[in-house]
């Protein structure tokens, strides 16, 4: 007899999916206009906002570090559902907060929170690793992509729109969408992880650094992992400093930013719904993040390149094309954990990505501030930080070459 989880399937999967399209919705509205309300209380200046910009990406990172684990390991004692709207209400009343804080220190405070209570995305992807068998991991993974291409589409060309009126505006609409999201997940959302497959609490396995004894624990997941974490610092480039770098070289105004972000999303939604699935069944997961980490990394090359916005939105389907590793990626690393284990799993790829998150924005908010004010007698090279992000990406592709391989799934 089927567990109650593999019954609900199909409709725990597009719940999911719902889920993460609002959440991503919530967070593509803030992200034209939160550099830009550093800037103004900051006086304007590019070059000590964008190192603002980065203090504050380094806080919700380490905030990511310290409580994903813990957030993880709590799913999978309590189920994915519980800690899913517990999450999204915190975040929908952090929002608010942002949405009033009267100064720089208000508003770093709200990003602090921020990085606490945002562990959706992780608990999302534990809950279609429930629900999902390990030969569809990669395409179900794909589908997540999806959704978050879609509300990437409209989240960001809402937030330019609002922007535009007024800088906190965002902030009001992610706050209701997020909150309209957890009344959503408490009435249609079912659990994924039945009782009898949920793993007892652990302060060893919910800390950070005892989560990471899992990757010693499993054969290949150090290797995975050293590739990921490559990845996910060349992925902060982005989040770091193109709002800052769009508009500095450019001259794009938040609208404008907002409307180049709905494109990333459209992009990325075709390759997470339409290409992944096909081509992970075609050619399997390990070339399937070869193909992504070499498209990202010519995209960056290209972003750091391109000396007009035009020849920049040229480079946004090759970054597209990088969610071929994320899906595969993804498949590759719950195929070494047992069922019990994938929330724990998520939580430790999210405390690394809060650990590389403290080095990443710092890195690449640097490198933007030294590449437009060099010292003396060198040249400005405005896209520094995508070409740290594209050498990044193309070392992370030599450490696939040998570790991106697939292995029989664990038992539960």
């Amino acid at each position: 007899m089927a567990t109650p989880a593999v019954q609900a399937r199909p409709a725990a999967v597009a719940f999911i999916l719902v889920t993460v399209v609002l959440d991503v919705l919530a967070f593509g509205a803030v992200l034209p206009v939160l550099p830009n309300l550093i800037k103004s209380f900051r006086g304007g200046d590019f070059g000590l906002a964008a190192v603002t910009y980065g203090a504050f990406a380094t806080a919700w990172s380490l905030m990511q570090f310290v409580f994903s684990p813990l957030l993880g390991v709590l799913s999978d004692r309590f189920g994915r559902r519980r800690v899913l709207l517990i999450s999204l209400t915190g975040l929908g009343l952090d929002y608010l907060l942002m949405a009033l804080a009267p100064n720089l220190t208000w508003l770093f405070i709200g990003r602090v929170i921020s990085g606490i209570t945002a562990a959706s995305y992780s608990t999302a992807s534990a809950y279609i690793a429930d629900v999902t068998p390990p030969e569809k991991r990669a395409a179900s993974f794909g589908y997540i992509g999806a959704a978050w291409g879609a509300g990437f589409v409209v989240g960001p060309a809402l937030g330019g729109l609002l922007g535009h009126l007024d800088l906190r505006a965002p902030f009001w609409a992610a706050a209701a969408l997020t909150l309209a999201n957890a009344l959503y997940g408490y009435f249609v959302l079912p659990e994924s992880l039945p009782p009898e497959k949920r793993a007892p609490f652990s302060w060893r396995r919910a800390n950070p650094l005892g989560a990471l004894m899992l990757i010693r624990g499993r054969h290949g997941l150090a290797g995975l992992f050293s590739m990921q974490v490559l990845r996910i610092i060349a992925h902060y480039s982005l989040p770091s400093v193109f709002v800052l770098y769009a508009s500095y070289r450019y001259g794009w105004t938040p609208d404008g930013v907002g409307y180049t972000l709905a494109f990333v999303g459209i992009c990325t939604a075709i390759v997470q719904a339409g290409v992944i699935g096909p081509f992970v069944r075609r050619l399997g997961e390990r070339s399937a993040a070869l193909t992504g980490l070499a498209c990202e990394t010519i995209a960056y090359a290209l972003y750091a390149f391109a000396p007009t916005g035009a020849l920049f939105l040229c480079a946004v389907p090759f970054g597209a094309l990088g969610g071929l590793y994320y899906a595969s990626a993804q498949s590759l690393l719950t195929q070494r954990v047992a069922l019990h284990e994938q929330g724990e799993l998520q939580g430790v790829n999210s405390s690394l990505m809060g650990l590389v998150g403290m080095l990443g924005p710092g890195l690449f908010t640097s490198a933007f501030a030294l590449g437009i004010a060099p010292p003396a007698g060198h040249s400005a090279v405005p896209g520094a930080a995508f070409y740290v992000a594209a050498l990044l990406t193309a070392l992370a592709f030599l450490i696939a070459l040998k570790v991106a391989r697939p292995v029989a799934a664990q038992p539960a």
